[in-house]
């Protein structure tokens, strides 16, 4: 059964929310996927911050127009999950690693903003860190001298006691 006006017009305003905060959409085909698998995807997305949902691919143009995804409009062909991600990388992940073990979801396109990418641009974006990854291993970076440099200041201390101790040691061995 389809929508009325009002429920269309409702369903595009969630939809241009969801892009206009989107870093990265992912449409996949979820076409013969049962209902404890999408319950599931939906679940894993849940956790990681991803929006999911079905929505009418002309609805779906609707949304995109005028925004910096227009161009995945000629991608929004058959029945598509889409998946909105405010993590460039998330919503790739998510998507590609339940694909692995279900082959019934088939990605098909993604986009980030200005710049459409095909299959295998979601699963090389998938392979990427993430955004709490990449942080963490800035901040190692930069946390990286400042701790040597902390060691280093504590070697010349640790060095004298050792010295005195060693001294200390052979006064008692000749006495």
């Amino acid at each position: 059964m389809g929508l009325n006006r009002s429920e269309k017009a409702s369903v595009l305003e969630d939809v241009s929310a969801q892009v206009a905060r989107a870093q990265s959409i992912v449409l996949a085909e979820y076409r013969g996927l049962g209902v404890e698998a999408i319950t599931g995807l939906r679940k894993q997305a849940r956790e990681k911050g991803v929006h999911l949902q079905v929505v009418k691919n002309t609805l779906a143009r609707r949304a995109v127009d005028g925004t910096p995804y227009a161009k995945l409009a000629d991608k929004m062909v058959g029945p598509l999950l889409y998946g909105f991600s405010t993590d460039p990388v998330s919503a790739a992940k998510v998507l590609s690693d339940f694909a692995k073990s279900n082959d019934k979801l088939v990605i098909k396109a993604g986009a980030m903003p200005h710049s459409v990418l095909d299959e295998n641009g979601i699963k090389a974006l998938a392979t990427l860190p993430s955004r709490e990854e990449l942080l963490a291993r800035l901040l190692g970076t930069m946390q990286a001298p400042v701790a040597k440099f902390v060691q280093t200041l504590n070697e010349v201390p640790a060095k004298f006691v050792r010295t005195l101790a060693a001294v200390k040691e052979q006064k008692e061995g000749q006495a």
